[in-house]
């Protein structure tokens, strides 16, 4: 009697695995789902931020400072060092003081905005750096399981043994799938992150030098 062929596809071998091992495939994918999730966000978010900084590059060339009007990094920066500009420069501030008071207004006020495209970066870390174990969990206890069946039939033919270990690494390979791109995209962002922050930051210095030098007749009420 011929043994009935065992079904390789990734469905035929998910649906025979050992439930632990199907627990730690769903939770491998539903992972991948989300990370995917987080990197499309991303890429948009990413892509705003540098435009947003060029248009704050460009605010701080500029020759005169106006009211935002729209709600971007040069927005979020003017609305902090206006109010410490039409203060004015104290009886005992300095020229250089008056400009600090001023950039560290916008400063904070930019650094805090641009944190706010980091969440769902730690998701992305972690999956990166854990998936791969989660999958070689998967694969070892499948792994056991295979054994545990061999010595219980007394028969050690690669046509019993290959479908549980079949089974088995398919979870590591899950993991693989759902840690490689993780680790790709995280690097991406946070380098991309870190160059928009510094060149947000260094925009802000410029434009609170230049809002310092400007007379309050010039700026838009």
């Amino acid at each position: 009697m011929n043994p009935v062929p065992h079904d390789f596809t990734p469905l035929g071998l998910f649906l025979a695995a050992d439930p632990i091992v199907k627990a730690v495939m769903i939770g491998l994918a539903l992972a991948s789902v989300a990370c995917w999730a987080v990197i499309i966000e991303k890429t948009f978010a990413l892509g705003r931020l540098r435009k947003q900084t060029r248009d704050l590059q460009r605010a701080s060339a500029s020759a005169q400072v106006a009211e935002p009007r729209e709600e971007d990094l040069t927005a979020i920066a003017l609305q902090a060092g206006l109010p410490e500009w039409r203060l004015g420069q104290g009886v005992q501030e300095t020229d250089g003081e008056f400009r600090a008071r001023i950039e560290t207004a916008m400063r904070k006020a930019v650094l805090k905005a641009v944190r706010r495209s980091e969440p769902g970066l730690q998701l992305l870390a972690t999956t990166g750096s854990v998936a791969p174990f989660v999958g070689l969990f998967g694969t070892v206890w499948g792994i056991m399981n295979s054994f545990t069946g061999i010595a219980a039939s007394n028969d050690t033919s690669l046509a019993v043994v290959a479908p549980g270990i079949a089974e088995a690494l398919f979870a590591t390979a899950i993991g693989l799938v759902a840690a490689i791109p993780a680790v790709m995209a995280y690097n991406r962002f946070v380098g991309g992150l870190a160059g928009a922050r510094q060149e947000a930051l260094s925009a802000a210095s410029d434009l609170a030098l230049r809002l310092s030098r400007l007379p309050r007749a010039q700026a838009a009420e």
